[in-house]
């Protein structure tokens, strides 16, 4: 019998807790992420505060993701109002529910505090992470959420416009399309769904 489970043993029967070492405790199994995650890929990044937040730790809650690049002032300010609408439509006990996440594909440029002054200036939700990749990472985080891009030779960024909705696992459950600022009626019944649990 293993040492530690006669210990415990031997401790309920005389009516004490016996206190075991944290390397005899058993450990649990961390849940394996299915193959369809986005959260599979390894990389951490930079939100509007300055704090390290590996992608991974996203899971455990719905996302809704984007790219967008803080010099943009065509469809990127479309991007933000539209997921702010999107996130309107919903009713207040799923709003809570589901997390925003705006990743830049201009990290070079898009420091920390340039994200908090994008942020401020678009009056997103206090709770709304504006993230930053590492350089080398933003092709990868594009190639997940099938953003497509090119910087030009003026700075700007030719890219992809969408929302991704990711569930609780990392799998993406809806893309919209951003065309303006009005919520998508699709992606916002998806959202309720998931939150929904369905």
């Amino acid at each position: 019998m293993n040492r530690s489970i006669a210990f415990l043993l031997l401790g309920l029967a005389l009516g004490v807790s016996p206190v075991l070492n944290a390397a005899d405790a058993p450990v649990a199994p961390v849940a394996s992420l299915p193959g369809q995650s986005l959260y599979h890929l390894q990389v951490t990044l930079t939100d509007q505060h300055g704090a390290s937040v590996p992608w991974a730790s996203l899971r455990g809650r719905p996302q809704l993701v984007s790219m967008f690049y803080g010099n943009c002032h065509l469809m990127c300010p479309l991007i933000i109002e539209s997921a702010k609408a999107v996130q309107k439509q919903l009713p207040a006990d799923q709003r809570t529910r589901l997390d925003v996440d705006m990743l830049t594909l201009d990290p070079v440029r898009d420091t920390p505090a340039a994200l908090a002054e994008i942020a401020q200036r678009h009056r997103a939700p206090d709770e709304w992470r504006f993230l930053r990749p590492a350089e080398g990472d933003v092709r990868a985080l594009a190639n997940l959420l099938d953003v497509r891009y090119r910087f030009r030779d003026d700075g700007s960024i030719n890219h992809t416009s969408v929302l991704v909705l990711l569930d609780a696992e990392g799998r993406v459950r809806a893309r919209s399309e951003v065309q303006g600022v009005a919520a998508d009626p699709e992606m916002v019944a998806a959202i309720s769904a998931v939150l929904d649990g369905r």
